[in-house]
């Protein structure tokens, strides 16, 4: 019978053996790889970190060309698929705007809404007229729903100060103000800042499109923007962003910077401050979203932090002791009180409102969705233009 020791070294031998004959293939297979990686250009490719990532699909994808976006959006949102968003198209219009907006449906039914069927809303502070109805309903798909404003969403509270308000009126007239002594773009401004979407006629929609009378839509949109932007959740769109006339908003940043230091909780993060100030928040540059167009979730205006503030801006007055327009309202509360990557930038959706344009920027963008505008008469990077704040505001910490 063997020894306890002579047992023993046969156990440590055994392993021992294995181990010497791994480490010489080892050290053959890695003096073989090193060989030909360094002789065999073609080898050094295939066996390449770069090229292993590829064939095990660990690598990152080509960015998508301009084009190639447009086409994977009309494959995600397309027109015959029977989903769609709970949205609608509204236009606050006069009677007599009755051919501007048989103008703007035409063009947007042709553009995109033949294919995609979403209800229109109309709204007026006072009756439709037969002729209105008669024109718009000719127009649009399907049929149309016509909307009476609520006095009290329309017209100035009773507590307004009307000698007051009558005086900066007259001012802004003199000061060459656009719209500066009119009465009913004030109240217009006000409607749009804090009361449409709580119309009882808007309220079941989530999602809207806002269209004005004799605007222009000059490319093909062959995908579904509500649901894109509910699906990626975004909850403000725009396509323009220009700066406010200084004269119409002289005490409204105060009064954004007096209602953050008293709810300071609504701000999101990371909000579009940098869009909005060029010195941390001290001043405003004077930058917003032109919001004659723009695709929103009404849910967010709805919210407890847009509610608040605009309840808040309503208890100053300034919507009639100066001239507070809804687009800086608008895109205040967007650039505050939403985070910054749930605000789009709609570079593919052509749009004129005259004397601004925006022309998507790429030209196999243009091609691909016919586009009849020139990108040269573009609003997008003139100096005045906010747009390149925009996008530097998205890269900032």
């Amino acid at each position: 019978m063997p020894s306890y020791s002579v047992l023993s070294r046969r156990r440590v031998c055994a392993p021992n053996r294995t181990l010497f004959w791994l480490a010489i293939i080892t050290t053959v297979i890695v003096s073989a790889h090193s060989l030909l990686f360094y002789t065999r250009p073609d080898y050094a490719d295939f066996t390449s970190v770069t090229r292993i990532k590829e064939h095990l699909g660990w690598s990152a994808p080509e960015p998508l060309t301009p084009e190639q976006i447009i086409h994977k959006l009309a494959v995600q949102y397309p027109s015959n698929s029977t989903k769609r968003a709970n949205a609608v198209l509204l236009m606050l219009a006069r009677n007599s705007d009755a051919d501007g907006a048989v103008s703007s449906i035409k063009e947007l039914e042709d553009r995109f809404n033949k294919r995609y069927q979403y209800p229109w809303l109309f709204l007026n502070e006072v009756p439709f007229s037969d002729e209105f109805k008669q024109k718009v309903s000719a127009a649009v798909s399907g049929t149309p729903t016509f909307g009476l404003i609520p006095s009290e969403h329309w017209y100035p509270p009773e507590w307004i100060d009307e000698d007051l308000a009558s005086a900066n009126r007259e001012q802004a007239a003199k000061d060459n103000v656009p719209y500066g002594g009119s009465l009913p773009y004030r109240n217009m401004c006000r409607f749009n800042s804090g009361f449409f979407f709580r119309h009882p006629l808007v309220q079941p929609y989530k999602w809207y499109w806002r269209v004005e009378p004799d605007v222009h839509f000059p490319c093909n949109i062959n995908y579904d923007p509500f649901l894109m932007m509910e699906e990626t959740k975004k909850v403000y769109g725009f396509t323009i962003t220009p700066l406010e006339w200084p004269k119409t908003i002289p005490t409204l940043w105060p009064t954004v910077n007096e209602f953050i230091d008293r709810h300071p909780q609504y701000l999101a993060h990371p909000n579009s401050m940098n869009y909005l100030s060029d010195d941390g928040g001290e001043t405003y540059n004077r930058c917003h979203f032109w919001s004659n167009f723009e695709i929103a979730d009404m849910e967010f205006w709805r919210g407890e932090a847009y509610t608040a503030f605009f309840d808040y801006l309503e208890s100053k007055g300034g919507f009639y002791y100066e001239r507070w327009g809804d687009a800086p309202v608008h895109s205040i509360g967007a650039a505050l009180f939403a985070r910054k990557d749930q605000i789009h930038f709609f570079d593919d959706i052509g749009y004129l409102h005259y004397p601004l344009q925006h022309c998507p920027r790429h030209e196999s963008v243009r091609t691909a969705l016919e586009c009849v505008c020139d990108p040269n008469g573009s609003y997008d990077y003139r100096e005045e233009s906010c747009l390149q704040k925009w996008e530097d505001n998205l890269f900032a910490p």
